[in-house]
């Protein structure tokens, strides 16, 4: 299929007018297939998606309509807004809201046909008193912590309001806890974690219980219970760092070059002059920087390696620190005729992942994804 964009509804070719310097281009056949492979894993268990944060920086309403057309019919997400934007392309879908009740917003979720994630005794309560007035039975997950101390019920709070749970039907149609280390396989909290959990199926044995998201599914089938949750790897992040990655990169990201500029030996390179050329050498300054998401943190130094373009097919280092609208690439090896003004160069695709960049800014995929700037043009591909 054909790229297609969203906001504005013409795709990047070569001959359209470049109104952006970077280009954001988003394989949803990638993720797609990313999805299809965690079901396969996780069988057989339910593959829900996690499409929180504008789908990691995919786009929700493109994202959510391609899963649902695979056959993707459970979703979470963090806001309520962000529920209300995947119902408009998931009009069957059911939608979990992670980040608990807010005070009055039960009849919200009634109108939207959300389900809140409850994860503390005032959630639970707010929800009761809805249902209970309202007759309502449309769900609601219950977050239980078994280890993060983050969100979620106590367990010895689990066990108490479990019988009275039990008795009201339809209050809680799912039981989820959430992994702290999930992508280190042999990290102690991985076994303790799935321990208690299997005291919470024990409480609510008659709820599907969730626990394993993307890392977690790779933990095997005692993870798996009723339902997984995969995120980060839908978008071709690793989810067993260390191993091969068996995810497709979903994101390509490319930047224009402004202009090649020749820099004397000696000289400096953008802000404070903390990169010095070695040598007499060719500058190319990329449109695209930390306001775009580009991670300042990946910027290359005189003592500090950094991330990497993939400029005229040749893997060349940046050069200097990352800026708000630009950035800088070392090209001196490469010909004299190449790059040329407006060639687009690869930031992030199949030969730099997003774990590539992550590792280069000290930092994980799901900060770079989820940092990806609303300046790009955005081009859709296999939806």
């Amino acid at each position: 299929m054909s790229p297609r964009t969203l906001k504005p509804p013409h795709a990047e070719t070569a001959s359209s007018e470049p109104d952006t310097a970077g280009l954001l281009t988003i394989d949803l056949s990638a993720i797609v297939t990313n999805w299809r492979e965690l079901k396969m894993r996780a069988e057989p268990a339910e593959c829900a998606a996690v499409v929180k944060a504008d789908a990691y920086g995919c786009g929700i309403e493109p994202v959510g309509a391609a899963l649902s057309k695979a056959g993707c019919e459970t979703f979470f997400v963090a806001h309520l807004a962000e529920a209300r934007r995947l119902r408009s392309v998931g009009p069957g879908a059911t939608i979990y809201v992670l980040n608990g009740l807010m005070p009055g917003t039960a009849p919200a979720y009634a109108d939207g046909h959300f389900r809140p994630v409850l994860g503390s005794l005032g959630d639970l309560a707010d929800w009761e008193s809805f249902v209970t007035a309202n007759d309502w039975r449309g769900g609601a997950a219950l977050h239980i912590d078994t280890g993060m101390n983050r969100l979620g019920l106590r367990m010895q709070e689990a066990a108490a309001i479990a019988p009275r749970v039990a008795r009201t039907h339809g209050l809680v149609t799912l039981v989820m806890s959430h992994f702290a280390s999930s992508e280190v396989p042999d990290h102690p909290l991985n076994a303790k974690q799935m321990g208690l959990f299997g005291e919470v199926r024990a409480m609510f044995p008659n709820t599907p219980a969730s626990l394993a998201n993307s890392s977690g599914i790779f933990l095997g089938p005692d993870a798996h219970h009723d339902l997984v949750r995969p995120g980060v790897a839908l978008y071709g992040a690793n989810p067993t760092p260390g191993h091969i990655n068996l995810m497709r990169a979903a994101v390509q990201l490319q930047g224009r070059v402004i202009q090649v500029r020749v820099v004397e030996q000696g000289e400096t390179v953008g802000y404070n002059g903390t990169w010095t050329a070695k040598r007499p050498s060719r500058i190319a300054v990329i449109g695209v920087g930390y306001a775009d998401g580009y991670l300042r943190a990946a910027s290359v130094t005189d003592t500090k390696a950094g991330a990497e373009a993939i400029v005229a097919g040749h893997r060349c280092a940046l050069a200097g620190r990352v800026s708000m609208d630009l950035l800088t690439v070392d090209v001196t090896d490469l010909p004299e005729t190449q790059p040329r003004r407006g060639d687009l160069v690869t930031l992030l695709g199949e030969d730099i992942t997003v774990d590539d960049l992550a590792s280069h800014a000290d930092t994980i995929g799901y900060e770079v994804l989820t940092s990806l700037g609303r300046r790009y043009r955005r081009v859709y591909t296999g939806g």
